[in-house]
């Protein structure tokens, strides 16, 4: 058993020389320009509801969400989403857009279960994890944010 564990261990040493190095410095890159061309075009699509249907910045926040979600879900739908992120990594995780992706994704895989059973089962899978401790940080965050300003 020892013996195994040091022919692992050797193993993996040995290994890290023939293992390509990733491009760090160009995933880097290529992550912040596509996540910054979508908060781009996100603060796009919030001037175009302030311009053109007179929204103030806070309204026009909801309606600019929900377009990006759109949008997201369509391009996962064709399939385009994926390769987006093939691309730029990290960068197409951007919030909304990626957990548009991740739940789309989740039902388009069982898809062929129908409509109940698969996709509306199955939409929240991934994403209802993130749902939950969302809300319960949330809470916490706010119970500490109450006691601090007790205190002070």
């Amino acid at each position: 058993m020892a013996n195994s564990l040091n022919d692992q261990k050797q193993y993996s040493k040995n290994i890290k020389t023939y293992q390509p190095k990733p491009p760090y410095v160009l995933n880097v890159v290529k992550a912040f320009v596509v996540g910054g061309f979508i908060c781009m075009f996100g603060q796009g699509v919030q001037n175009f509801y302030m311009n053109v249907f007179n929204f103030s910045e806070k309204n026009a926040g909801n309606p600019t969400v929900a377009t990006l979600i759109l949008i997201a879900a369509l391009l996962t739908a064709f399939g385009w989403y994926d390769k987006i992120g093939q691309f730029a990594g990290a960068g197409s995780a951007v919030p909304v857009t990626g957990f548009a992706n991740s739940i789309t994704s989740a039902a388009l895989e069982h898809k062929s279960e129908g409509i109940v059973l698969g996709i509306a089962t199955n939409m929240f899978k991934l994403a209802g994890s993130v749902i939950v401790f969302g809300v319960v940080a949330a809470y916490i965050v706010g119970i500490l944010r109450m006691l601090f300003k007790a205190l002070i």
